[in-house]
């Protein structure tokens, strides 16, 4: 029979708190897990945007990817928008990457200067 703390480990729903984080056991409108993460990756940048055309595992497919950008994930997200709605094509945004269907680096890199970032183009 398992113990009070491995059920307790396992709580997934409370009627004191309600949904409950897996990662942290806080509740969900208390957790900061996802700051702590965007704090981290944030952290870990040099503060250079990098834009590469990729075709691997894409069926050959090009799409353009951004990484390096110094910004809160909701910054994130509405970059992601404006550079695909400049670029008037699809794309998404994985993991703090942005990708962007086609290729589009010359395009992206002046949009991301006039925004004040630093653009290197990486890759051939």
């Amino acid at each position: 029979m398992p113990s009070l703390q491995d059920q307790l480990s396992r709580l997934v729903y409370s009627t004191e708190g309600g949904d409950t984080c897996s990662d942290c056991r806080q509740p969900k409108s208390e957790c900061q897990c996802q700051d702590l993460a965007d704090d981290q990756r944030l952290a870990s940048l040099d503060g250079i945007v990098r834009i590469r055309r990729e075709t691997s595992g894409r069926k050959g497919k090009g799409v353009t990817t951004i990484t390096g950008v110094p910004a809160a994930e909701a910054q994130l997200k509405k970059l992601t928008k404006q550079l695909k709605q400049q670029c008037g094509t699809g794309g998404s945004l994985k993991d703090g990457v942005i990708e962007i269907q086609g290729d589009h680096r010359e395009k992206i890199k002046g949009l991301l200067e006039t925004q004040g970032f630093t653009v290197k183009l990486a890759g051939g």
